[in-house]
């Protein structure tokens, strides 16, 4: 007969191949409600009457719960009907209904311009321009744990010591699921791993120190220092020129009412200013490469956030 350990596992490895092609995000989350349900329904249940009664609970449990593929069927229906945070505001809803042909007469992506109307673009802009703080967080929790952790290993306190620091990077990683998922729009956990608690301390600290979601994360973390300075300079620089061109006439329009000299352009005897027809119609077209500037800098903050997206997700989700 079978324990009560080994049922749960075997209903979770189920679930898992139940699964199979879906969003790894959805298969985690399932995987840890499974998890957790069955596990709390257990104790709950009270069932310390021997074994044989400890796994008709069990039993029990999993019948309430439901069947593998009625659960995976119903994350996967929950998928569609729920989909990543920016997913859900209704600029993105009337992309996605387009893409996907659900309303052929609905209004395609408003063109090269319209990426100011699309939350992603904004949520890649704010998420570069943070990105120089988190990676600089991230790179100095992760050398400090690594170098403090290999340092007292040798002492018999350097072994908890070590195992924080892992844990910490595996919440940490958790943590950033939920900023790119609420800033890119890209489908992150919103369920921490799960690990079999049915294992023994030492099987499940071997799987902390070996697993691959661990190293992954802790990569993801030293990686965002050099990302991070990439994407807050490249945007910082862009934003810069984009607002100082788009501001030239205003610029123009109150110095000259201050009766501050502002010469729009100066070569020899040749003076414009905003006054001069030539000046006025140079102040547009610098005004207007900015705005052109600023409308490219929208379109890359969406590009990078979407690449950056499943950067991430690649790295920081568990298979």
């Amino acid at each position: 007969m079978r324990t009560a350990d080994e049922l749960i596992r075997i209903y979770i490895q189920d679930l898992k191949a139940a699964l199979r092609g879906a969003d790894k995000a959805t298969i985690q989350d399932a995987l840890a409600d499974a998890e957790e349900h069955l596990r709390t329904a257990l104790e709950n249940a009270g069932a310390d009457a021997g074994a044989e009664a400890e796994t008709s609970a069990v039993q029990a449990i999993i019948n309430e719960y439901g069947e593998a593929e009625e659960i995976a069927q119903a994350y996967k229906n929950w998928e569609v009907s729920l989909p990543p945070a920016l997913a859900s505001t209704p600029a993105a809803r009337r992309v996605a209904a387009t893409a996907n042909g659900d309303n052929p007469a609905a209004k395609k992506y408003p063109g090269f311009f319209g990426v100011f109307a699309d939350p992603k673009a904004w949520g890649g802009l704010v998420f570069m321009l943070i990105s120089l703080v988190t990676g600089v967080l991230y790179f100095t929790w992760a050398v400090t744990g690594l170098s403090i952790s290999l340092g007292l290993m040798i002492l018999i306190f350097g072994v908890p010591i070590a195992i924080i620091f892992l844990l910490s990077f595996r919440g940490i990683a958790f943590l950033e699921g939920r900023l790119v998922e609420a800033l890119l729009g890209e489908r992150m956990p919103r369920r921490a791993s799960f690990t079999d608690s049915s294992l023994s301390w030492k099987e499940r600290l071997k799987i902390l120190l070996t697993g691959k979601a661990t190293w992954l994360s802790i990569i993801y973390m030293i990686l965002m220092l050099p990302l991070g300075i990439i994407y807050f300079t490249v945007m910082v620089t862009l934003l810069s020129v984009s607002i100082s061109f788009t501001a030239t006439p205003i610029g123009a329009i109150v110095m000259m009412a201050k009766d501050i000299p502002f010469d729009i352009f100066s070569s020899g005897d040749i003076v414009w200013t905003l006054s001069d027809p030539a000046g006025f119609m140079l102040t547009l077209l610098i005004a207007a490469l900015g705005f052109l500037i600023g409308t490219c800098t929208m379109h890359i903050a969406r590009w990078v956030g979407k690449v950056h997206g499943k950067f991430a997700k690649a790295l920081l989700v568990s298979d």
